[in-house]
């Protein structure tokens, strides 16, 4: 399948290291310009430097917990056909013991500064006729996971923000979609695996073989294969897929 993404221009964020490293490199395959964006300049050194050849590469240094400074980044760089909105979930931890900072910084990161980015790319989207928003959340969007309380809370805030502006903006050739990855091999889900492990008072390989017994598929997912599912949505096969969650999960979400 000839995906069309040659010489298309892609922001794509927490490119430093897992999902997002994967999908960068991933579009960057299929011809796309890639600017990376992260907060640690020598990572992003790093991954600019895996980067293929024949691209014009660049990168941007934010950190999302300051949104204004996320704004005063981006400056005029811009002319973007597809942004990656991706970036580390909330802390693990139950939510009835959750402070009120947190949900408020966790909403900054995940809804406000996705919001700065869309508004960011938009006037260009408009003016080609052909956008892509994907955003990386999780399968707690269909169903709540333990031990994730603001996580839970704020991974569905990003989705209904996606869904009113799939609405929203379908007319001008633009899509909103998301990606709901599962258990996949990343530092996140190392975190995770700690805490439950300690929670349950396990070892933490115990831990990821009971995780794993839970997924049909009876592993965790590699990073490149969620960066796959992204490439397609982000390529002009896939513009009638406008509004939906796409888990990308071994079968292990229950629901439909």
């Amino acid at each position: 399948m000839n995906l069309n993404l040659n010489d298309k221009n892609a922001l794509v964020c927490g490119s430093t290291q897992g999902i997002g490293k994967a999908t960068a490199l991933a579009l960057a395959e299929e011809g796309v310009n890639i600017t990376l964006l992260a907060r640690n300049e020598e990572r992003l050194k790093a991954v600019l430097s895996e980067l293929p050849s024949h691209g014009s590469h660049d990168y941007i240094v934010a950190d999302f917990s300051n949104p204004d400074t996320l704004k005063h980044q981006l400056g005029s760089k811009g002319n973007y056909h597809i942004l990656i909105n991706n970036t580390g979930g909330p802390k693990s931890g139950l939510i009835h013991t959750a402070s009120t900072d947190e949900f408020i910084n966790a909403f900054k990161m995940h809804v406000v500064c996705n919001q700065i980015l869309v508004q960011h790319c938009l006037p260009f989207m408009k003016t080609e006729g052909f956008g892509r928003i994907i955003n990386v959340i999780s399968t707690s969007v269909k169903e709540p996971i333990p031990g994730l309380g603001v996580s839970n809370t704020i991974r569905n805030a990003v989705a209904n923000w996606a869904k009113t502006l799939a609405g929203e903006l379908g007319e001008y050739g633009i899509t909103v979609n998301n990606v709901l990855p599962g258990f996949t091999d990343t530092a996140r889900l190392d975190q995770i695996i700690k805490v439950k492990a300690q929670r349950e008072n396990m070892s933490e390989k115990d831990m990821a073989e009971l995780m794993k017994s839970y997924v049909p598929a009876k592993r965790f997912a590699k990073p490149e294969e969620t960066a796959a599912a992204i490439t397609f949505l982000a390529s002009e096969s896939a513009a009638y897929i406008n509004g939906i969650n796409l888990p990308v999960d071994g079968g292990r979400t229950k629901s439909l």
